[in-house]
């Protein structure tokens, strides 16, 4: 009795941990509230990376980055690696030391996310130099 109790609150928990994660699909969603696109988050070694899975206005499916510099330039934003780099500098409340990249304008800028709300919202902030000049973006955690 005592191993279900044991196995019952090993999955609480861990379910708990993913609640509040930065891993999985998101929609993200600009500074005017549109819906641009889902991104998903994963895990490489002890840092996280983000890629475009998908793009949410029909018109600009096929969109390539036309600004990007190097081997990104004129690829496809669908599947684009967009988040990169970025390690969980306080244990469940926040990632840094990545980069995130605009594909509207091809510039890369420093990143810093934090999960809100139990893991529903992620706080996206991109900038230049200190965090005190950027911008920041909530995305939305999608099932």
């Amino acid at each position: 009795m005592k191993s279900v109790g044991f196995v019952f609150g090993l999955i609480f928990y861990l379910q708990a941990l993913a609640e509040g994660s930065v891993f999985g699909k998101w929609k993200t969603i600009d500074e005017e509230g549109k819906a641009k696109s889902i991104v998903e988050i994963t895990q490489d070694g002890d840092s996280a990376r983000g890629r475009v899975i998908e793009i949410l206005n029909p018109e600009k499916a096929n969109a390539v980055c036309e600004k990007c510099k190097g081997d990104k330039l004129n690829q496809p934003i669908k599947g684009l690696e967009i988040l990169s780099g970025l390690k969980e500098t306080k244990k469940g409340e926040e990632w840094s030391g990545g980069e995130i990249l605009d594909p509207n304008n091809g510039k890369t800028y420093k990143c810093l996310m934090r999960p809100k709300d139990d893991g529903k919202k992620l706080e996206v902030r991109g900038y230049i130099g200190l965090s005190l000049f950027g911008r920041t973006q909530v995305w939305q955690k999608q099932d």
